[in-house]
């Protein structure tokens, strides 16, 4: 009897078990996690990192080939413009022209009056002119205000130049102390990074030169702003302005890229030449718009679409985009502001009228890609 009873009441136990897990109306259910569409700005950029360099910057060398003398600078000082850097022993030039001086006064007495005198004044007076300019050559000056970057040489040392001499040689300016040991190999003065005597560099004038993909490079034209942040200086920024794109491809591991210099509109105190910089270019933004998740946006077979939850039922409605960013991308047509969107499984959710704005340029957007919920 006890027995039969026990039995009674386990099955009764199991059905009431069984009855209970078929019945649960919460059983299986699964929550659908969404966004809403809002309205605000949607921001698109694109960015590369390089050095920080001097938009002005000079190779500097004598303008003749002979012994350094004296030299008054050294790396990291400030010079302005007319300054003297660095001189030659003049003593073999200026004989030169001393020479050249009194064959060009003799070729003057004697006259023009035949075309052998003429000759002959022509080719005096044309030495001369080279010989001073000889003598002004074994004068470097500094052709512009800026810093010191590099000094090739020193006193005792031999400095090779150019007959012509080179723009930055002259008398005047100020001088300093001499320098140390050492011998210089120095060519005419260029512009931009050398191996010249002395290295000179605009400060106040700085660029970067980033290297851009080829898809990206497609969006960039001269005139865009960039902003610019610095991986040494934590919160500071500057503001640009994209100056010039190669047209030419540099090709490195079976990338193309293309070089782009982006030039500071000004540039912060604390920004040093060769500092990592990034600079981000703005490339679209539209304003007052509809906007989604970036990420709720997938393209397939040409179609692009977002899923939308409607009457509790997950609908994959093709949409029309207009400017995309790496947070938030813009929507023309298929979605109505305040319609719900259905992220992917792995996107962050909220609504995005009250929600965090979204950020990052991953790929086009600059922080704050967009101001959900209306706001400008």
């Amino acid at each position: 009897m006890t027995n039969g009873a026990l039995t009674v009441l386990l099955l009764g136990g199991a059905v009431l078990a069984y009855a209970q897990l078929g019945t649960d109306p919460a059983a299986g259910d699964v929550t659908v996690r969404t966004v809403t569409a809002g309205r605000g700005t949607v921001v698109a950029a694109v960015s590369a990192s390089g050095a920080v360099e001097s938009a002005r910057s000079r190779s500097l060398s004598f303008g003749v080939s002979g012994t350094v003398e004296r030299v008054y600078v050294k790396a990291g000082d400030k010079v302005a413009k007319g300054d003297i850097l660095a001189t030659l022993d003049d003593a073999v030039a200026r004989e030169n022209l001393s020479a050249a001086k009194a064959a060009y006064d003799g070729a003057a007495e004697d006259g023009t009056s035949t075309a052998k005198l003429y000759a002959a004044y022509v080719k005096a007076r044309n030495a001369y002119r080279e010989a001073r300019r000889a003598v002004a050559a074994t004068v470097l000056k500094a052709p512009f205000a800026g810093t010191v970057t590099a000094v090739n040489g020193a006193v005792g040392g031999s400095a090779s130049g150019t007959s012509s001499g080179s723009a930055s040689a002259g008398s005047g300016g100020s001088g300093g102390s001499g320098g140390a040991g050492g011998t210089a190999s120095a060519a005419s003065q260029t512009s931009g990074q050398g191996s010249g005597f002395v290295e000179l560099a605009d400060p106040a004038k700085l660029r970067i030169v980033g290297s851009f993909t080829e898809s990206d490079v497609a969006r960039l034209k001269k005139g865009q702003t960039a902003a610019i942040t610095f991986d040494a200086l934590p919160g500071v920024t500057a503001a640009g302005k994209v100056t010039q794109i190669q047209p030419v491809a540099a090709t490195s591991d079976n990338v193309v890229q293309y070089p782009v210099t982006v030039t500071f509109a000004k540039a912060p105190a604390q920004v040093r030449l060769g500092q990592t910089a990034t600079v981000e270019v703005e490339v679209g933004r539209a304003e007052n718009v509809v906007t989604v998740p970036s990420t709720a946006v997938s393209t397939s077979g040409g179609q692009t679409t977002v899923t939308l939850l409607r009457d509790g039922r997950q609908v994959r409605t093709p949409v029309e985009v207009g400017v995309r960013g790496g947070a938030l991308t813009e929507i023309t047509s298929g979605v109505s502001e305040g319609d719900l969107i259905v992220p992917p499984a792995t996107a962050t959710t909220g609504t995005m009228g009250n929600g965090p704005r979204q950020g990052g340029f991953g790929g086009g957007g600059f922080p704050g890609g967009g101001m959900p919920g209306g706001g400008r």
